[in-house]
């Protein structure tokens, strides 16, 4: 048996065992969630609150944004609270005030610390208590807690709608006036608040850990990282300590049998026909560019928000368009128009592998993308309906606003893409049939390419594994499938494969070496993304196995990272093999460039948040989005620009390239996300960081916190970053558009196939 064979019979392991924990996870949280009340009684049998009470709340909360209006178990946005945090906190000195006040005082604050010391252990006496009970489905309440509840709960109903008492707090959150008009519905939003924080500071049955592991860190009511927490990080460090020697002792081993592959003379692309249906996908790149401009606005005016509150220099911006509906719109097209890169580098690689094109293949080509554009309007233009609260709640999880970060689209619109994801995996599959069929040896990298667009295509179906009113830690779990699984997972395996058939199909890289070099990269990264998938869902509402397994597996994520300064190095001697190579450098840096961002944005921001212990007191906070913005745009957004680039040669061989335009893109992007993170988000994560252990975390998300001179000055400092970055933006847009507004060409082409080809080829001209 050859070492192909070998690896894919590992990797089939591997999978198989990796999604059998995966799922079997998924029936433990499914079976140890916090429990959903029937009702909320007050101790005499008064309801405070019904199961349908929080249900519709929920609905509410989802209306408006969700989790792109502050958050909940510390997933969502990060001006405004997180809402489970806040309520815990303000029910407690609520309830303290009551105490004090039955004893004389005016109120907690105004107690001497031993008596403020008495009333926090009669507290955490009475909140961590679980007195839910399973057979009636009722949770009993103090009367004096009912009383700061409704107290809280009237908090809610001022600030979501127009109350003056509450006017600063809500510019302080970025929150339109009236954000909930229906004062029916904002008490209901209460119901939904309570209910998430009762689990964040509710024992489990026959245990002194919350349902949430003690999340958030709240010192009042003896919320502190379990023990747990301290065990799995340092076990997280072992696993990668071992993983990084495992991997240098394989690097080591397999050093001196790389072969001495020699480079063709002349560029073996040039001999690829470009097909009317590989034409055709030129538009996918030019409304790639057009997603990316927009989404890049939505992004400066989201930031604004937070140093401006409701204004935009002065214009009342947020009565049209609402801080959750421009993050909304903002985070959204991050993963619509990366994805789109991707869709159309598969539709335009597919015909050049096989050297066939399918009948009907170019009609597919176009009618899929129409699909997309109608479901980039007819998502976004229900959002707008949902969040300015005219659609209604009944038709909200359908056509509005789902509320769920990443997944905020309504459910028919999910449908829609999911079945055109479909349609892209059958326009892709018969592209490539005909090269699986001939048994090369590049089938294996071509099998990749194909079981990975497979992958995409049906993984994106765990955003339909939810409903309107599937518990909150099921969503969670299944929501993190699609972030983690079909973005970072299936997406990174295909511009793998993708990236090595390239260079393979150049003759740059020998492929018998390349297919053993991309199994075995699938398999390292595989080993750590499937299970790794857990780190997301430690505190929203998961058993400690899902901590345990997430702790572990997802260190195991950084392993193949560590090591990614050979593949930048390699790539960088592939560019300078042969001449003519040169006319791929700018493809060719920006994969450079990818490595660099897998490193630093995937691999230390992304373990620097990866344990429980750090997570417990990073998770919400600043540091969360400097992973996010320097691994899904450093990573996965310059890989599509890289793969862009590519396809754009491809489709425009004869052009001249503006070089200027392309080292003005590539430099701006990279140094604007630089100085995004490093002049922000950092320096900004870190202080919350100090604030949160020292102080508790809904502090550290209070206006009292956030909206200090500090916090303004670095805000405003990442407009530098930003505006950097918008240059690089417009310069690549601008090359694009040259290409075939103002294109110039090479003239005669030394090359004859080339000649031929641009000649000759029936797709020329269309």
């Amino acid at each position: 048996m050859n070492s192909t064979k070998k690896l894919w019979i590992v990797l089939a392991i591997l999978l198989i065992s990796s999604f059998s924990v995966l799922l079997w996870s998924g029936g433990q949280i499914y079976q140890q969630a916090p429990p959903m009340p029937e009702r909320v009684e007050v101790v005499g049998g008064q309801t405070l609150y019904t199961r349908a009470d929080i249900e519709t709340g929920r609905q509410v909360w989802q209306s408006i944004g969700g989790m792109q209006l502050g958050s909940i178990w510390g997933h969502g946005g990060y001006v405004a609270p997180d809402w489970s945090a806040d309520w815990l906190h303000r029910e407690a000195i609520a309830l303290m005030d009551i105490w004090a006040q039955e004893s004389g005082a005016a109120d907690y604050a105004s107690l001497n610390p031993e008596e403020q010391a008495g009333l926090e252990r009669r507290l955490k006496s009475q909140l961590r208590v679980n007195t839910y009970d399973p057979q009636t489905g009722v949770v009993i309440i103090s009367m004096e807690r009912a009383a700061a509840d409704k107290a809280v709960s009237a908090h809610y109903e001022s600030l979501f709608g127009v109350d003056p008492a509450t006017a600063d707090l809500r510019e302080a959150y970025a929150m339109k006036n009236d954000t909930i008009p229906d004062p029916e519905h904002r008490r209901l939003l209460g119901a939904f608040f309570w209910w998430t924080a009762w689990a964040a500071v509710t024992e489990r049955p026959q245990s002194d850990i919350t349902y949430t592991n003690n999340w958030p860190n709240e010192p009042l009511v003896g919320n502190h990282p379990p023990t747990n927490t301290y065990l799995w990080s340092v076990f997280s460090v072992l696993f990668l300590l071992a993983g990084i020697a495992l991997l240098g002792w394989h690097y080591a081993v397999n050093a001196d049998h790389r072969d001495g592959h020699m480079p063709p003379a002349e560029d073996p692309w040039n001999k690829v026909w470009v097909t009317p249906s590989m034409s055709a996908t030129a538009k996918y790149f030019w409304l790639v560019m057009a997603l990316f401009l927009v989404q890049i606005l939505l992004g400066a005016i989201t930031a604004h928000y937070q140093v401006e509150g409701q204004d935009a220099y002065g214009f009342a911006l947020s009565e049209v368009l609402p801080y959750s509906l421009s993050r909304t719109w903002h985070t959204q097209l991050a993963v619509l128009w990366i994805a789109v890169a991707w869709l159309g580098t598969g539709l335009y690689v597919a015909p050049a592998v096989s050297g066939h094109e399918p009948r009907f293949q170019r009609l597919g080509v176009n009618f899929l993308w129409t699909c997309l554009l109608v479901i980039v309007v007819g998502a976004f233009s229900g959002q707008w309906l949902a969040v300015m609260q005219t659609l209604g709640l009944d038709l909200n999880f359908w056509f509005g606003h789902q509320g769920w970060e990443y997944a905020d689209i309504g459910r028919f619109w999910q449908w829609f893409l999911f079945i055109g994801l479909m349609l892209w995996l059958v326009l892709v599959g018969r592209g490539l049939w005909p090269a699986l069929q001939k048994g090369a040896e590049s089938r294996s990298i071509v099998g990749l390419v194909f079981l990975s667009t497979v992958a995409i295509g049906v993984f994106f179906g765990a955003s339909l594994m939810w409903g309107e009113k599937t518990h909150l830690s099921i969503v969670e779990y299944w929501r993190w499938w699609l972030v983690h699984l079909w973005v970072e997972g299936f997406f990174e395996v295909f511009a793998t494969a993708v990236i090595a058939f390239l260079f393979t199909r150049l003759g740059l890289l020998a492929i018998r070496t390349a297919t053993v070099a991309v199994l075995f990269a699938t398999i390292i990264f595989m080993a750590g993304g499937v299970l790794g998938t857990m780190h997301h869902i430690y505190f929203a509402g998961t058993p400690t196995v899902v901590l345990a397994l997430g702790a572990s597996f997802s260190a195991l994520e950084v392993v193949p990272l560590a090591y990614i300064g050979f593949e930048a190095h390699h790539i960088y001697k592939l560019s300078g093999a042969t001449p003519w190579v040169q006319r791929y450098r700018w493809p060719i840096r920006f994969f450079i460039a990818v490595a660099f961002w897998n490193l630093v944005g995937a691999g230390l921001f992304g373990f620097l948040i990866n344990p429980p212990l750090s997570l417990y007191y990073m998770q919400g906070l600043n540091l969360t989005p400097l992973h996010g913005h320097t691994a899904l745009f450093g990573v996965y957004g310059i890989l599509g620009i890289g793969l862009l680039l590519f396809c754009l040669r491809g489709l425009k061989p004869q052009a001249v390239w503006n070089e200027s335009l392309l080292r003005i893109g590539f430099w701006g992007l990279n140094i604007g996300l630089s100085l995004m993170a490093l002049l922000t988000l950092l320096p900004l994560g870190t202080i919350q960081l100090f604030a949160s252990i020292e102080h508790g975390y809904a502090y550290v998300r209070s206006a009292e916190f956030m909206q200090q001179p500090f916090v303004d000055l670095l805000v405003w400092l990442r407009m530098v970053g930003d505006v950097i970055f918008s240059i690089g933006a417009l310069s690549l847009a601008a090359f694009v558009a040259s290409l075939w507004l103002a294109p110039r060409s090479e003239g005669k082409h030394p090359d004859p196939n080339l000649a031929r080809r641009l000649g000759d080829s029936p797709a020329a001209g269309r």
